[in-house]
């Protein structure tokens, strides 16, 4: 463990998202924690979050500094999402605060100058709440929204969109997604395989509910790829895909064999073959992250699975696949509780950094807030 955040103080806690190595520093953000109070609850431990999020840096030796912290007054709250850099910028998301509190694209310097590029809901097929980060295509960044778009159903908020936005701040919905006929709801962001965005759906589809991978043009022309199918199938993928030599490497959050969720592939055809099915005696489960590639083995996490918490969660693990579905669980944590200082419950993915692996944990470390993990592959 490289370092445990402090709770509910003007540090972060409760990291989602994922971290972003540059020239050895690493920067992320926090759900929750800083100065900003923002008084909601945290949706998976029920506890009042005092702060509505950070931005952070820290050395690969642990030294953390805040360089922003959100505040419920037209500022971002609640990112999630990892970040992505553009010419010595930082962009990212909020799912929360803003003009109409439905998210925002924010940038930050690394000396923590932020501004907020767009506020979502600015209309009424905008898109409302991204939880996925922004994906840079020649300058122009792309993501997805949770909600918001035109309306796909009865009484919905809107299934989701996918926007395009510069990085000064002009932001157009190239699509907003239909429900049943080409998915709902995207958590996951997109990738850009040669000027082709693929992404992921986690409901919605053909089959209604399961989910869809998809690919769309850089002006928005959209076409599912694949419909997920039932629970011996992929159900829910939250996470962003992975080219690998032509083909895309994901997970789903739920179904397979054991309901635990799965590794599976893809063709960009729609050819898609289950890789692993989790819930094994001792395997992860529920897997919410993507997957990275180090030397064509794959490597990923789950935010349960493995070893108990406590009494009621188990805290979930880091493993490997190869392309061909032989997995192996690389490391369980252990969790906070019992005088253990261990991470729990990671729901980013990993990077890597000369050869050492490095991710976050929602929970667990000393203060229970989450932590900044180290792993050798």
């Amino acid at each position: 463990m490289v370092y445990s955040f402090e709770g509910y103080s003007e540090d972060g806690s409760y990291p989602v998202a994922g971290l972003l190595n540059i020239n050895g520093t690493l920067f992320g953000t926090t759900e929750s924690g800083g100065s900003g109070a923002c008084g909601n609850k945290n949706r998976a431990l029920e506890k009042p979050i005092f702060g509505c999020g950070t931005v952070f840096e820290i050395t690969t030796s642990g030294a953390e500094s805040v360089l922003h912290s959100f505040s419920p007054n037209g500022d971002g709250a609640g990112p999630e999402a990892d970040l992505v850099e553009v010419h010595g910028t930082l962009y990212g998301t909020t799912e929360g605060g803003g003009v109409k509190s439905d998210g925002t694209v924010f940038s930050i310097t690394p000396s923590g100058a932020e501004t907020v590029l767009h506020s979502f809901g600015a209309s009424s097929d905008d898109g409302i709440s991204p939880l996925a980060g922004l994906t840079n295509v020649n300058g122009t960044l792309y993501g997805t929204t949770n909600l918001g778009g035109t309306s796909c159903r009865s009484g919905a908020d809107g299934c989701g969109t996918v926007f395009s936005i510069t990085t000064s701040g002009t932001e157009t919905v190239l699509h907003s997604f239909g429900g049943s006929t080409d998915g709902d709801y995207p958590v996951a962001g997109l990738i850009n395989v040669s000027g082709m965005l693929y992404g992921t759906t986690a409901g919605g589809g053909a089959n209604d509910a399961p989910g869809t991978v998809f690919s769309i043009t850089p002006s928005g022309k959209e076409t599912v790829l694949h419909d997920f199918e039932s629970s011996s199938d992929g159900v829910h993928p939250e996470a962003p895909l992975l080219e690998v030599n032509g083909a895309f490497y994901g997970t789903t959050e739920r179904g397979g064999y054991y309901g635990d969720g799965t590794v599976f592939s893809v063709t960009p055809s729609g050819a898609e073959t289950v890789l692993h099915n989790f819930g094994g005696s001792g395997d992860g489960a529920y897997p919410r992250a993507g997957l990275i590639n180090v030397k064509g083995t794959l490597y990923g996490t789950t935010p349960y699975g493995g070893l108990k918490c406590n009494k009621k969660h188990t805290c979930g693990t880091v493993f490997s696949i190869t392309t061909s579905g032989t997995e192996a669980v690389l490391y369980r944590f252990k969790g906070h509780s019992n005088g253990r200082k261990d991470g729990a419950q990671p729901q980013a993915p990993l990077i890597n950094v000369n050869g050492t692996l490095y991710g976050t944990t929602y929970g667990g470390g000393a203060n229970g807030a989450g932590t900044v993990l180290a792993l050798s592959p």
